[in-house]
Parts: C-alpha cells; sequence; structure tokens
C-alpha cells in the first residue's frame, strides 16, 4: 500500500520543481542563507500541489489508464488504491502545501507566492478536467506552469526575474511538452489508437517542426541572456557565453532521443537515467556557478 502511495505522489516528478530553485541560482544568492531556505520552502509547497494534481488526474483518468499498456500499472487504474483514497491524498497534500508556503515564509512576499501556488492549482485542476482536450494550448499551459514556479521561486527568495529567464523557461518547457507529444504520435501511428484524446491533432511533420522551432528560439534565448548589458553588468563577467556549448549539446541529445531513439515520453525519466543528459545538465550547472560564484 505504502509503494502504491507513493507512485500516486510521483515524487520523482518533483525533480521538475527544480525550476523554483532557479531564481536564487541565476541571481547569485545561494549563499544568502535567507533566501535559499525560502526557496526550498516554495520549492516543497509546489512539490506537495503537483502531487495533489497528480493525484486528481489518476481519479478523473481511471478509465483511460486501465486501456494503457503502460499506465494500466497506475495505482488507482490498477485498482491498489482506491478513488476516495486517491481524493483524501489529493486534500493532504493541497494542504501541506498550503501549510508550508503560508506558514514557513515570511515577509510581503508570502500571500504573493500562496497566491501563484493556487493559480498553478487552478490551472492543472484545469488542465487535468478539460484543456488537456486541445491541441497547442495544452503544451502552452504545461509551459506556463514552469513559469509560475520561476515566478514562486523568485518571490519567495526576493529575487528580481529576468526577463530573459522567464522566456528560456516558457520557451524550454515548451519544447520538452512538444518532445512528450511527439511519442504520443508515434505510438498513435504504431497502434492506430490516440493515447490522448487530442492526439489526433498532432502528427510527425507538425511536431518535428515545431521542436525544431521551439528548440531554435530556446537556444537564441540562451544566447541573449548571456550577453545583454544587464546580466553582464549584475556578475560582472564577459565570459557566460561560454556555457552556451553544454545548453547546445542538450538539446542536440533530447532531439536525439526524441527523433531517433522515440524516448522523449517522460522528460523526467529521460534526465533521470540518460548519463550523457545528466553529464551536460551537471556541466553547465558547474560551469555556469563557476563564473558567477567564483
Amino acid at each position: 500500500m505504502i509503494g502504491a502511495i507513493v507512485r500516486i505522489l510521483r515524487p520523482k516528478q518533483w525533480v521538475k520543481n527544480v525550476f523554483v530553485l532557479l531564481p536564487v541560482f541565476f541571481g547569485g544568492s545561494l549563499t544568502h542563507w535567507d533566501s535559499l531556505w525560502a526557496a526550498l520552502v516554495a520549492f516543497f509547497a509546489f512539490s506537495f500541489i503537483a502531487s495533489s494534481v497528480y493525484c486528481f488526474n489518476d481519479i478523473i483518468d481511471v478509465e483511460a489508464d486501465r486501456r494503457h499498456p503502460v499506465k494500466c500499472h497506475r495505482p488507482v487504474a490498477s485498482g491498489e488504491v482506491s478513488k476516495a483514497q486517491a481524493y483524501g491524498l489529493m486534500a493532504l497534500m493541497f494542504l501541506l502545501s498550503m501549510l508550508a508556503s503560508g506558514f514557513l515564509l515570511s515577509g510581503s512576499s508570502r500571500l504573493t507566492v500562496v497566491g501563484v501556488i493556487l493559480l498553478y492549482y487552478v490551472l492543472n485542476i484545469g488542465y487535468c478536467a478539460w484543456f488537456k482536450r486541445y491541441a497547442i494550448v495544452d503544451v502552452v499551459i504545461i509551459a506556463f506552469g514552469f513559469v509560475l514556479r520561476l515566478l514562486a521561486g523568485g518571490l519567495a527568495a526576493h529575487v528580481e526575474l529576468s526577463k530573459w529567464i522567464v522566456l528560456m523557461t516558457f520557451l524550454l518547457t515548451l519544447f520538452l511538452s512538444f518532445a512528450k507529444r511527439r511519442d504520443d504520435v508515434v505510438r498513435m501511428e504504431q497502434t492506430g489508437e490516440a493515447p490522448r484524446k487530442n492526439t489526433s491533432r498532432y502528427n510527425l511533420t507538425f511536431i518535428n517542426q515545431a521542436i525544431t522551432i521551439t528548440g531554435s528560439v530556446t537556444l537564441v534565448c540562451y544566447i541573449m541572456y548571456t550577453v545583454s548589458p544587464e546580466v553582464t553588468a549584475r556578475f560582472n563577467t564577459q565570459y557566460l557565453y561560454l556555457t552556451t556549448v553544454f545548453v547546445l549539446l542538450g538539446l542536440l541529445r533530447y532531439i536525439q532521443l526524441s527523433v531517433v531513439d522515440n524516448r522523449s515520453g517522460d522528460p523526467t525519466k529521460a534526465l533521470l537515467c540518460d548519463r550523457f543528459l545528466q553529464a551536460v545538465v551537471l556541466l553547465w550547472a558547474l560551469a555556469f556557478a563557476a563564473i558567477i560564484y567564483l
């Protein structure tokens, strides 16, 4: 039972909430304990609220999941967790998120952070119930959810967000979302059955072009960030552009996983399992940290 509860809460997916910590990292505030603590609280608050959404998603998708070759093993679809228990877990995780953000954060931004988390929650409940039926709208909402993570982290840590970071976050997660949809299109062409209701509104030609466009714009946006006067002045360095090579390698590797290996169905799993991606992300983080902190 405990294993089933852990699976429905999907703690592995909490890695997505690392975006909450990006404002502290990019803002050069990792060494400021107050900012780091606030960002960590926001991280766990977002993780709890995300788990609440996962519970709701498994509840309303139970019939579709039972027909899916992989999702049929989810706790609610397999019968390991009842709908009533799933609703209870959903409420518990929501409560934990509100307690964390409402009582562990301090300062004038506390209520604003709570508001951002609630907006994320309402938006994603709507996504699970309705919006994911509509092509393009679905991936835009997912990408906007990551922007809200970024916003919550910045507000909690009192770090002003650069417009470039906001744009990069939206574009990168849009790129990853399109790549994830590509996996659904491939499965639909192989089995003749659409994994999602909106999969028929996508095809490989469109998806491949969308991946190429969003990946290219993401790279350009990152380059513009590293050479922008406000960033070079803030960090007092002209060498941030050197980290672009790791971003390019990461994008190319993910496109390879998507187009060549057809392994883009779960971005979190790809990051946790692919050694090349892990090495690129680690080297990027170390290079960026060395430039701005040393």
